[in-house]
């Protein structure tokens, strides 16, 4: 029996296609995959909005300077774009929607009554991925992220991340996905990582205490942090036994620090915490993934056909009794 392959299950049902003259780890959505793929953007923006998020959109580029201070240019740059001459400045494809949201939050003055203030986008990101891991719709170099990003107060964080773990769980149970295993994600040795070690056991604390709290069931692995902070990373496995990570939860007071942001707090200001999280992770990865978990066979109110309209003859119809 074949292993499930959404590479193989996408050209049969008409989800996607490639081609050389567009370029490797550039899918072309055919349209039933765009009704796949239209659908899951509608569960999960419906989902959002009951747990209280706004939902923003920004631009796929920004100039060179915003990645330069938000340290993606430091740590990131191998996997991004080469940045674009326009004129005098040089502009770059976002491999990240969070600067944009940063931006959104700073644009006006915020105080805690505002907390927690969370954006929600569903927008294109581009990553420099190597021609030889680049295939189907797992690995793609523009990818479609469910992003989502919480400014609060600390006391917060613990609410914050509990809702979101209810969010995932409440998503796979929907899309028909076994529940995840939880990888607490921290910082190794190296220099890929930004350097403020109050800041680093700051935020592991927060997630440890997070995750102790709701009793979870929680494996630690160093290394596997992302380099602004450490994260909850959500494992699936694939039919090859494979694993995985579709959804993330990140606790960072390095971004926050890097942009100057506060929110005011009686007569004073104060740093917020900031919590990247992603629900369904890429539209493309997610598609992927639901594909193989149900063979091709997509629950139905994600299935490309709804209801089809044949026309039988009279003596068809007959011809079919008499058997």
């Amino acid at each position: 029996m074949d292993v499930p392959d959404h590479r193989r299950l996408g050209r049969q049902l008409g989800i996607f296609a490639t081609d050389q003259a567009c370029g490797a780890g550039l899918p072309l959505w055919l349209a039933a995959g765009a009704v796949v793929r239209g659908e899951l953007e509608r569960f999960v923006v419906e989902l959002e909005r009951r747990h209280g998020y706004r939902h923003v959109n920004t631009p796929a580029m920004a100039k060179r300077e915003l990645y330069e201070r938000s340290g993606h240019w430091a740590h990131y740059h191998e996997d991004m774009y080469p940045p674009m001459d326009v004129g005098a400045e040089q502009v770059v494809l976002r491999p990240m929607l969070c600067p944009h949201h940063i931006l959104i939050f700073a644009s006006e003055p915020r105080s805690l009554r505002e907390m927690p203030f969370r954006l929600a986008e569903i927008g294109p990101m581009f990553r420099y991925e190597r021609s030889g891991v680049v295939g189907g719709l797992s690995r793609v170099r523009q990818m479609t992220l469910n992003d989502g990003h919480v400014f609060c107060a600390p006391e917060h964080v613990e609410d914050e991340i509990a809702d979101i773990l209810a969010m995932v769980d409440e998503a796979y149970r929907t899309l028909g996905i076994p529940p995840a295993r939880l990888r607490f994600s921290r910082a190794g040795a190296g220099e890929k990582y930004a350097v403020d070690a109050h800041a680093w056991r700051q935020s592991e604390a927060m997630i440890r205490s997070a995750l102790d709290k709701l009793g979870a069931d929680y494996v630690e692995a160093e290394g596997e942090a992302a380099f602004y902070g450490p994260k909850i990373d959500l494992q699936v496995s694939d039919p090859r036994g494979r694993e995985e990570t579709l959804s993330t939860i990140q606790v960072d007071l390095h971004l926050p620090a890097r942009f100057a942001l506060r929110f005011r707090r009686g007569d004073t200001g104060e740093q917020p915490v900031m919590i990247h999280r992603s629900i369904v992770s890429t539209m493309e990865r997610m598609v992927a993934h639901v594909l193989e978990v149900h063979d091709g066979a997509l629950p139905v109110w994600l299935a490309p056909t709804q209801v089809m309209v044949t026309t039988i003859t009279l003596s068809r119809f007959l011809a079919c009794l008499s058997r």
